[in-house]
């Protein structure tokens, strides 16, 4: 059973913690609000996974040697300057939101920037997490942070939905500013983060430094094969429900309603909080890695299916909450696996690497599903065929018709991958 007492031990983990719920809070709230706005200037789903794509594009391609940096770098100071750039790049938006400026192509070049810093902050937080934390509460304080995640995701839509429709995207903007504030100060005077043990790292080579990441993936097969699952699993999630798909989905469907994405997004983050919080609760599952396939399956099934087969507001949201109940048992296990299974004098690195290769997929997909959304699905559920028919019938017609097919498919093959790799007796050396 959860006792609060084993949290309370952690200051320097809950403030840091409590700091990254807040900047959350506010930049979910922006990335809503610039969903809609960008498919309202562009009205196409690519437009949409582009401003995704740009946001973690940089990031990924370049966590590799940032990893090496960030094992090097002072946690607590990289953290804080990725605070200051996000704070940046929101006072950016708003001084070109005032001049009636803010076009999607400097949107583009802002996440860009932002995402370019994220490359060092995620793995100092990542490092950082681990040194504050017994290994025994991995999976809890893994379950935290996606309790914040998830709360962001129910609260932020419903706030800058509301925030869009009385006072414009501006005030989505400062309310974010003021997020950034917060969270700065609560780092620079309150979170304490210990060295690393050792700091043998700081002896080697930056070019050494960078290719041990790689040697210990090519001797640890297990950790290897885990990594690869998950980038093959990310590609399908964005090429699916869990990219830009699904909101592009839903405002062409209901004809551009922010209040109708906000309550199918909200409703994700429902089950997310619901999740986290029973992952943060729940004794350690004794073998993690079959506990985050068989989420990662199930949330598939119910996720894309009910996105590529409801017809309705009612129908994506219930689907979007029963499926996102699961994702926290995947992330947060999977976190678990790996800090569990890597030195932490090696985290940084390792850690860079994996999301180098875990992450590359996200990207991919997301351009992917946009333009065979744009170029390929919705144009042939527009055209009269046998195949068109029969798949109208599953999904209904009209505009968003053929995102909803893309995502059947990404919830057949998502499904399928995760039940086979439970079986393959090599995960089992993980737990």
């Amino acid at each position: 059973m959860f006792k609060l007492n084993n949290l309370l031990g952690m200051r320097s983990f809950l403030l840091l913690w409590s700091a990254q719920a807040i900047s959350l809070m506010g930049s979910e709230m922006t990335n809503f609000a610039l969903t809609v706005h960008v498919y309202g200037a562009e009205g196409t789903a690519t437009s949409v996974a582009l401003l995704r794509v740009f946001y973690v594009m940089p990031s990924i391609l370049l966590c590799f040697a940032a990893g090496a940096l960030a094992d090097r770098w002072d946690k607590k100071k990289v953290i804080l300057a990725g605070i200051l750039a996000g704070a940046l790049a929101t006072s950016a938006m708003l001084v070109l939101s005032d001049a009636d400026a803010l076009h999607t192509r400097y949107l583009y070049a802002i996440n860009f920037m932002v995402s370019f810093v994220n490359a060092f902050v995620g793995p100092a937080i990542y490092v950082a997490v681990t040194l504050m934390s017994p290994k025994e509460q991995y999976v809890r304080v893994s379950g935290l942070q996606l309790l914040s995640m998830a709360v962001a995701k129910v609260a932020a839509p419903v706030l800058a939905a509301g925030v869009l429709r009385l006072g414009g995207i501006q005030n989505v903007f400062m309310l974010d500013l003021a997020t950034f504030a917060a969270a700065f100060f609560i780092v620079l005077l309150f979170v304490k983060i210990p060295p690393v043990p050792g700091g043998a790292e700081t002896r080697e080579t930056f070019i050494k430094s960078c290719l041990t990441g790689l040697s210990f993936l090519r001797e640890h097969k297990a950790v290897r094969k885990c990594i690869f699952y998950l980038a093959a699993i990310n590609l399908l999630a964005n090429l699916g429900g869990d990219g830009s798909m699904m909101p592009s989905m839903v405002l062409a469907r209901t004809g551009g309603n922010e209040l109708a994405l906000s309550a199918v997004t909200s409703a994700a983050g429902i089950g997310a909080l619901i999740g986290s919080i029973a992952v943060t609760a729940a004794r350690a599952a004794k073998s993690k890695s079959r506990v985050m396939f068989l989420a990662c399956a199930a949330s598939f099934l119910i996720c894309d299916f009910s996105y590529a087969f409801g017809q309705s507001v009612m129908a994506w949201a219930i689907g979007a909450l029963l499926g996102n109940v699961l994702v926290p048992f995947i992330s947060a296990n999977n976190v678990a696996i790996m800090r569990s299974n890597v030195p932490v004098s090696l985290q940084g690195r390792v850690f860079a690497l994996r999301d180098t290769l875990q992450f590359l997929p996200i990207p991919i997909g997301l351009y992917l599903g946009g333009f065979m959304a744009d170029h390929v699905f919705e144009p042939f559920m527009r055209a009269g065929s046998p195949l068109q028919s029969t798949l109208s019938a599953l999904v209904g017609t009209g505009q968003g018709s053929g995102m909803a097919v893309i995502m059947m498919m990404t919830g057949v093959a998502g499904c399928t991958i995760s039940l086979v790799s439970s079986r393959n007796p090599i995960y089992r050396q993980l737990d």
